[in-house]
């Protein structure tokens, strides 16, 4: 499979800093029919990112986003295979992720955008398994 994490990825991302209120970004994602906003500090570098999910354990709208931010921030490189994508959501339970380009981001992954190379049929297995010896035998 040769599919670049950036010919599956979403384009145009809507961000927030860490500072703005857990309403004004639902606001956001309402406005913009999105399920995810990558959170940014003021030189424009991922620091978090808050999904709809997220919101079932906010502590008010009127809260900064940052609380509820993770320690750590996943990103991949727009560049990358998206088998890389595909393995990092899978390793930490992700699903979604930012991608980037020299720090800066340039958009995001889902997992949905990935069960597009199934719907599309550009996915192929690369060794199917095969039919065990013991489904083999003859039965009398």
């Amino acid at each position: 499979m040769n599919i670049k994490i950036a010919d599956l990825m979403v384009k145009n991302v809507v961000t927030t800093q860490p500072h703005k209120s857990i309403g004004h970004v639902k606001e956001m994602m309402t406005n913009n029919n999105i399920s995810c906003v990558p959170v940014v500090n003021t030189d424009n570098e991922p620091v978090g990112i808050v999904t709809s999910n997220d919101f079932r354990l906010s502590p008010g709208d009127s809260s900064p986003v940052s609380t509820l931010l993770s320690g750590h921030v996943y990103t991949v490189p727009a560049y990358n295979d998206i088998s890389v994508a595909a393995k990092v959501m899978r390793k930490h339970h992700f699903h979604h992720l930012i991608v980037t380009h020299e720090k800066e981001i340039v958009g995001i992954i889902s997992s949905f955008d990935l069960l597009v190379l199934l719907d599309d049929h550009k996915f192929v297995m690369k060794n199917p398994p095969t039919p065990s010896k013991k489904s083999k035998k003859k039965r009398h």
